[in-house]
């Protein structure tokens, strides 16, 4: 197999892992309180854009 002529510095290599980051989600907040994810409906109220989608036993 072909090797590298010249070992690849830090910053080299740093410069292409840039990209590769996980990103934050996005999140936001429910009425109850919770944090969601958009277009979801929340999984602790069962509410999803003001109205009751989910069947929950706590609500």
């Amino acid at each position: 197999m072909a090797q590298p002529k010249k070992k690849t510095s830090k910053s080299r290599r740093n410069m292409r892992r840039s990209h590769d980051h996980v990103a934050t989600p996005n999140v936001i907040y429910c009425e109850c309180g919770e944090t969601i994810i958009p277009h979801r409906a929340c999984s602790s109220c069962g509410n999803y854009k003001g109205r009751q989608v989910i069947n929950t036993e706590d609500a």
